[in-house]
């Protein structure tokens, strides 16, 4: 079981079920409650539509969460731990910072976009609701996320190290740089209504975020070898260019 599992078990689950039956119940309620949330938002979504879309009674509903918002936060949870469990499984797999930045990229604008906006307004939104207000869900969702960027940091910790990623920035910067500029986008997109071409986008979000990434020296000496290679390709076109022809001699 994640950490994640274990907080909102904790501190947010009204009841633990232990039979199989009964898991394979709450299994069904989150899974009928996810659909609501992304279809209809948090405010207009019920616990008496909940337990309509899983075909129990409304009062089942309450046997196993409490509240609407402890409902919801369960759902955000084990979204979590779908998504984060994927990328810790396949960006150790990847070689190289770069091509681990781009499928981070290309994968949380393709998650969270992928069943249009709705659980993307809905991760973001209760994101951005719990703040001071409600530090224990504040807390759960922030777990949540530190796992869920992980695999990255590590990834750009371990760059810092060797030198790959500029290291006059900590660590915490590059996290917002990340996603931050990630969660526009998806923001956009949200109150724009309108879905953008993900892999274009995510490749160019990638190349964005690189090249604040990369160390100022590198990028200099990149600057430099490029300025060379369109010299070097000029004096090879004029070289092979035919000389201009001759006027006839007058006789």
């Amino acid at each position: 079981m994640s950490h994640t599992q274990k907080m909102s078990s904790s501190t947010l689950a009204r009841t633990v079920p232990k039979s199989s039956k009964s898991q394979h119940r709450l299994q069904d309620l989150l899974s009928a409650a996810q659909s609501v949330f992304t279809q209809h938002g948090y405010q207009r979504t019920t616990m008496a539509l909940i337990a309509e879309t899983a075909g129990v009674s409304e009062a089942t509903v309450f046997t196993y969460f409490a509240s609407k918002r402890e409902l919801c936060i369960q759902v955000i949870t084990r979204w979590y731990d779908e998504i984060s469990g994927e990328l810790e499984r396949d960006v150790p797999r990847l070689s190289g910072v770069h091509a681990k930045l781009s499928h981070v990229v290309r994968a949380h604008l393709g998650t969270l976009l992928a069943d249009g906006s709705g659980m993307c307004a809905l991760v973001l939104g209760e994101g951005r609701a719990a703040g001071s207000a409600e530090p224990e869900l504040a807390e759960v969702i922030a777990a949540c996320k530190r796992r869920y960027t992980a695999p990255l940091m590590d990834a750009l910790a371990e760059a810092q190290a060797q030198g790959q990623v500029r290291a006059d920035m900590p660590l915490r910067l590059l996290r917002e740089l990340v996603y931050g500029s990630m969660e526009h986008v998806l923001w956009d997109a949200i109150t724009s209504a309108k879905r953008p071409d993900i892999d274009t986008t995510a490749a160019q979000l990638t190349e964005l975020i690189w090249s604040a990434l990369v160390p100022r020296e590198a990028a200099l000496a990149s600057l430099a070898a490029l300025s060379r290679f369109r010299d070097e390709v000029h004096d090879a076109l004029h070289r092979a260019s035919p000389p201009p022809s001759l006027p006839p001699l007058q006789a």
